[in-house]
């Protein structure tokens, strides 16, 4: 009986808050003579927070027009506005700015949809060793980190010094299928002198000085052998698959809509995400070797700490994953 209760409680609260909220909308376009579009566009400054309003907007909304809008094809977004400007009875001569700005943040929101549909169909397809275009992009990756160092063979223990587990890479790409090697490639050959940076950093056993807490957790002997062990680097083109996997997830779950809606002036693109990607590698690798571990396989715990810090930097509205990359001050403020 308590629980019905409870349940009859949260159901009635439900409603009365859902009609309050419209209540308080039609005041306030009333008081104002603006709809909530016309008051976020004109109050939010462009970029996420403007573009994530727009968007809960639209979605929450009861008509169908505007609930359809954030999935209509680009094409269309320009035919949608003008409906929508009908829709609500805003004169697009008296307010042309009001077009511009829900075209922008469309093109974001549209455009986010449809790159996780590119990621998802890059991530979906497996490598497929008979294919010449695979082929010809895991030869170019091995190129471009060991340019001094040709390759003996196609099926080679050569791989494992760019961090391959076997002697045929293929099998490392099962999880994140081509768009981890589109993802290592990316790196490889836009930065090519960091990615050869961390490649080598990746590689090289860490000598580690005894502590008087260190020896505290553990007998010298055991200090002695950890102190030296190799197994302190990472193998790079697996962390770099493990990242891939990273940043899919942070690309699916809208946390990563933050970073696109200040970066991309309109639709984000792959190559937004693969620059994060090369954001995510540089800023994991620096985050390696702060948490210093004691050895791999401390992988997993280290990736979910950096993991959460970087869900962390996304609640903030105004940020940017890469700066360099931002285009925040491109976008017109409308």
């Amino acid at each position: 009986m308590k629980h019905f209760l409870r349940m009859l409680v949260q159901v009635c609260l439900y409603f009365y808050c859902k009609c309050l909220w419209r209540c308080l909308k039609f005041v306030v376009r009333k008081l104002t003579g603006r709809c909530e579009l016309q008051r976020i566009c004109y109050s939010t400054k462009p970029g996420a927070g403007r573009t994530m309003k727009i968007e809960t907007s639209l979605r929450s909304s009861k008509n169908k027009l505007l609930q359809s809008s954030i999935s209509v094809h680009p094409d269309a977004i320009e035919k949608t506005i003008d409906a929508i400007m009908d829709l609500k009875r805003i004169n697009p001569d008296v307010n042309p700015q009001l077009g511009v700005s829900l075209q922008a943040c469309l093109l974001q929101i549209v455009g986010y949809r449809n790159l996780i549909a590119e990621v998802e169909k890059l991530r979906r397809e497996p490598y497929d060793s008979e294919d010449p275009r695979h082929e010809e992009m895991l030869l170019k990756l091995w190129k471009c980190l060991k340019p001094d160092s040709p390759l003996e063979a196609r099926i080679s223990k050569q791989w494992c010094e760019i961090g391959f587990q076997g002697d045929d890479p293929k099998t490392d790409f099962r999880g994140m299928g081509l768009l981890g090697l589109y993802n290592l490639l990316y790196l490889a050959e836009r930065d090519a002198s960091a990615a050869q940076q961390i490649l080598s950093d990746s590689l090289q056993p860490k000598y580690r000085e005894v502590t008087k807490e260190d020896l505290s957790k553990c007998s010298k002997a055991e200090w002695e052998k950890k102190k030296f062990d190799k197994a302190i680097g990472y193998s790079f083109a697996i962390v770099g698959i493990n990242i891939t996997d990273l940043a899919y997830n942070l690309l699916v779950s809208g946390a990563l809509k933050t970073h696109f809606y200040n970066v991309a002036p309109e639709a984000p693109t792959l190559s937004h995400f693969q620059q994060t990607f090369c954001y995510l590698m540089h800023e994991f690798h620096k985050f390696w070797i702060d948490e210093d571990p004691l050895d791999i396989m401390e992988f997993n715990r280290v990736r979910e700490k950096f993991h959460k810090r970087i869900l962390k930097q996304l609640q903030n509205p105004d940020m940017a994953l890469c700066p360099h990359f931002a285009a925040s001050e491109s976008l017109i403020n409308l």
